[in-house]
């Protein structure tokens, strides 16, 4: 288990998460027929070669999902009760097919809850576009944003264990 309990969180830490992924025509188009969304902006090349993006953009929904799972590892991987709400979501920036995105999480509020065995901690995510050609251009490896494009911000609200009462219940099993 990767994730962190909600004692480990610590408001203002920015968690600069490692993986990265580079969208795919077949991602996109995935993402649009599981979800029923035949926007030909997202699926015909014709119909976006006349917009003002001259190409396909990727559905900003699978952005906003891709980034959610490239945090879950770092953040949340086997401690999160729930997910409670996602936030504030722009997308100030287009993805297309080829682009490699990566993100990172500030945490910028926590609670425990009413009865002190849980809390709930809030994290604004950013997922990055690495500019260049060959996806190094602007990366420097640190995850830092600097010189890459962000593509999407959102806040993510998660119900998350704490550490002895998640023990706890590992020691009742």
């Amino acid at each position: 288990m990767a994730g962190k309990y909600y004692e480990e969180f610590t408001v203002g830490e920015t968690i600069a998460h490692e993986k990265r992924r580079t969208v795919s025509e077949r991602d996109n188009q995935a993402f649009c027929d599981l979800t029923m969304n035949q926007q030909p902006l997202h699926l015909d090349a014709a119909f976006a070669a006349d917009t003002e993006f001259g190409e396909r953009v990727v559905n900003g929904l699978y952005t906003m999902a891709l980034a959610t799972g490239l945090s879950v590892p770092d953040t949340t991987d086997g401690t999160v009760v729930a997910n409670l709400g996602y936030d504030e979501v722009s997308h100030p920036n287009p993805v297309f097919h080829g682009d490699t995105l990566y993100a990172r999480s500030t945490v910028t509020d926590k609670r425990e809850t009413g009865d002190g065995e849980r809390g709930v901690v809030t994290m604004r995510v950013e997922a990055f576009k690495v500019d260049g050609e060959d996806g190094t251009n602007g990366d420097d490896g640190d995850r830092d944003g600097q010189g890459d494009t962000l593509v999407c911000e959102f806040e993510r609200t998660v119900l998350s264990l704490k550490r002895e009462h998640a023990e706890q219940e590992a020691a009742e099993e």
